[in-house]
């Protein structure tokens, strides 16, 4: 037993070792760091520790808050080793995983780490959130940064310190070990000398098999989209089509993961029409496509091209996460040209109005958005898809990044294949001028709702938008927030419903009905504020789908013979899903 825990030990160093050295030798070739501080976090730091330093009452006062949890945790963990019963002196927040195992609680030795550490960060954390006298965005971003680092620093990150993994090495005499630098080695392989941490089994998901398998043709390509045209389930269709445009960051598959949990498959079930715009993964020889450009080669062209199939002259429309931000824009455009071929809008999930766009807006200051400019002229005109993983993982950094650190190489174990993380996984690479625009005008500056973006020789007003709209939030989305979701619902000039879903921004748009989860709410009113809007709404169980399908419906036309993706006036050319979807970021640009 001894033998072979050294041995797999041994083994596991030898692993470690060799992977670091390579990835070591990787980034030597790599340009050097741009900026030893590429979220400009230090000027922030000094203004909380200025702020702080200038109360030294509350410093002391602090400090002496911190001595005397320590001192009630040692008495706490004396009078359990004389046998007493004791209640914790800290405990989890409620939803923290990281403790779950029941060692932590049960064993003195890992109870005393784990309070230490809670009692030290939530200390930490707090002092931070007590600084006067500091710019809100600045303060903010301490917050997170700081939240980020304690984090990182729990002692559930740490083999030594955990006594799951100190188990699972023992029980396993090392190779559980063994194992999980074997996934750490992969991991940096994978990631060209940087760490990607592997959410998900990629090896079990492959688009066109088991993801993305809702029958149909591609019907037209350009230079940033195919469009994608669904196989009708039922034998009449509404007139009037729905064109949906899911957000450029992501692959449009996560509207068809499953046949049971899929979008599009309910929505042809519905009697809809339905076509998807799959955007390009682009690499440098699409660098310079502007916003503007996928407004036009996007919003226009396609809705043109779905107009032409259909033998209509309006259609309805889908715009999900950033998808949305370009439709609104289009919305404004078309309304100061006086073009009517929008019947109807719906947002999942999408921002007009970006005052109050949640932790994302840390991450687009001026000198932020400059290093990314940087970064992205070093890879050729496009930011790597890893650094948009990246940075939405960070948001959520206990469960997109400590967690499978733990399984994956303190565990040694596989991650279990599950759709929607490989399609997160699968994300797109971002053309510098397209990004650089949106960053800039939307999080930075929230030009739009401020009347002070031109695009296409207009200036966009959405308060001139009279287009129905439909606007589907969700309670614990990060990336959308609610609130600033209903500050952009309010921003259109026509008749708008506002709906909120529960769960995330995921999750809380991709409900099937069938799967009878969560709950939304609904009001048909559109108050002054969002928390206005609540006090009034009603709750409901289950998927907002239905809620919005009948809304749709009644925008939709008559109904009329099915529609057939290879007999309409465009002619396929590839079954769906198509190929652009296929594009893997990782492949070379």
């Amino acid at each position: 037993m001894m033998e072979a825990l050294s041995a797999n030990l041994a083994r596991a160093a030898v692993t470690a070792q060799g992977a670091i050295a390579e990835a070591a030798l990787r980034q030597a070739d790599r340009p050097a760091a741009l900026s030893p501080d590429p979220f400009h976090v230090a000027p922030a730091f000094n203004q909380v520790i200025g702020s702080l330093a200038a109360q030294p009452d509350r410093l002391l006062r602090a400090q002496a808050e911190l001595f005397n949890g320590y001192m009630e945790l040692w008495q706490s963990a004396a009078r359990r080793a004389a046998g007493e019963e004791t209640q914790p002196v800290v405990a989890p927040a409620s939803g923290d995983k990281r403790f779950a195992d029941p060692d932590w609680s049960a064993n003195p030795v890992f109870d005393m780490m784990k309070q230490s550490y809670l009692l030290t960060s939530n200390w930490l954390n707090g002092l931070v959130a007590q600084a006067e006298g500091v710019d809100p965005q600045s303060k903010r971003r301490v917050e997170f940064f700081t939240k980020m680092l304690t984090d990182a620093f729990s002692p559930s990150n740490f083999l030594i310190s955990n006594p799951a993994a100190l188990r699972e090495v023992m029980q396993t005499n090392g190779e559980s070990l063994k194992r999980g630098m074997e996934n750490f080695a992969a991991d940096l392989e994978r990631g060209g000398g940087q760490l990607a941490i592997s959410q998900t089994d990629l090896a079990k998901f492959k688009v066109g098999e088991n993801v993305a398998t809702a029958p149909g043709k591609v019907v037209y390509q350009n230079d940033i989209l195919q469009l994608l045209q669904f196989d009708p389930t039922t034998e009449q269709q509404h007139e009037i089509p729905l064109l949906i445009f899911p957000p450029w960051i992501n692959k449009f598959y996560i509207l068809d993961l499953r046949p049971e949990n899929s979008m599009i498959r309910w929505l042809t079930g519905q009697g809809f029409t339905v076509f998807v715009a799959s955007w390009v993964n682009p690499d440098s020889k699409l660098a310079a496509k502007t916003f503007e450009d996928y407004m036009l080669e996007g919003i226009y062209d396609a809705s043109q091209q779905v107009m032409t199939q259909c033998g209509v002259d309006k259609v309805n429309t889908v715009g999900y996460c950033i998808g949305g931000t370009l439709l609104s824009c289009a919305l404004a455009h078309m309304a100061a040209r006086g073009d009517k071929r929008i019947n109807s809008a719906t947002f999942f999930a999408a921002q007009q109005d970006f005052a109050e766009a949640g932790d994302l807006l840390l991450f687009t200051d001026e000198a932020w958005l400059k290093e990314i400019e940087q970064r992205m002229d070093q890879e050729g005109g496009f930011l790597p898809s890893q650094s948009m993983a990246d940075t939405f993982n960070a948001l959520r950094g206990n469960d997109l990044i400590w967690s499978f650190f733990i399984n994956n190489y303190l565990m040694g174990k596989e991650p279990r294949p599950f759709d929607l993380l490989f399609w997160n996984a699968d994300q797109t690479r971002m053309p510098k001028s397209l990004h650089l625009f949106y960053l800039r005008n939307f999080y930075k500056d929230n030009s739009l709702t401020q009347g002070a973006l031109s695009l296409g020789g207009e200036q966009l007003d959405l308060s001139k938008v009279e287009t129905p709209i439909y606007v589907q939030s969700s309670k614990d989305d990060h990336i959308a927030p609610y609130r600033s979701v209903y500050r952009g619902a309010r921003a259109f000039g026509g008749p708008v419903t506002f709906t909120m879903a529960g769960s995330g921004h995921i999750a809380g748009v991709i409900n099937h009905p069938d799967a009878k989860k969560y709950q939304h709410w609904t009001n048909d009113a559109l108050p002054g504020s969002v928390e206005g809007w609540i006090s009034q709404a009603v709750e409901h169980p289950g998927s907002w789908w239905p809620h919005w399908a009948e809304w749709l419906k009644a925008k939709s036309g008559k109904l009329i013979p099915a529609r057939d993706p290879a007999k309409g006036p465009l002619k396929p050319f590839e079954n769906a899903p198509g190929s652009f979807v296929r594009v893997r970021s990782n492949a070379a640009a």
